[in-house]
């Protein structure tokens, strides 16, 4: 899972609100919403947040995987993995 707690700690430390995004740098209030609620936001916004804040992507976003997604992941693996042992056993 994506989370943004990063920037947030990052924005404090630089001085930049969200008022400063939104108004002056041009970050959508939309953008800043999603990020809020830990939603998908584009790699050129990304970019853009690097640039204005003069940071690491780490500085801004981190990713810690669920218990959830990371069963749904190994389950997607096994399938892949049977399928694959089908294939060569024809």
């Amino acid at each position: 899972m994506i989370s943004y707690d990063p920037l947030w700690s990052t924005m404090k430390n630089r001085g930049v609100t969200k008022y400063q995004l939104i108004y002056h740098w041009g970050i959508s209030s939309n953008t800043i919403r999603r990020m809020g609620h830990g939603e998908a936001i584009s790699s050129t916004t990304l970019n853009e947040l690097c640039l204005i804040l003069n940071c690491k992507v780490q500085d801004i976003l981190q990713f810690d995987a669920t218990d959830e997604e990371l069963e749904e992941i190994d389950l997607r693996k096994e399938e892949i993995n049977n399928f694959r042992k089908k294939k060569h056993r024809k």
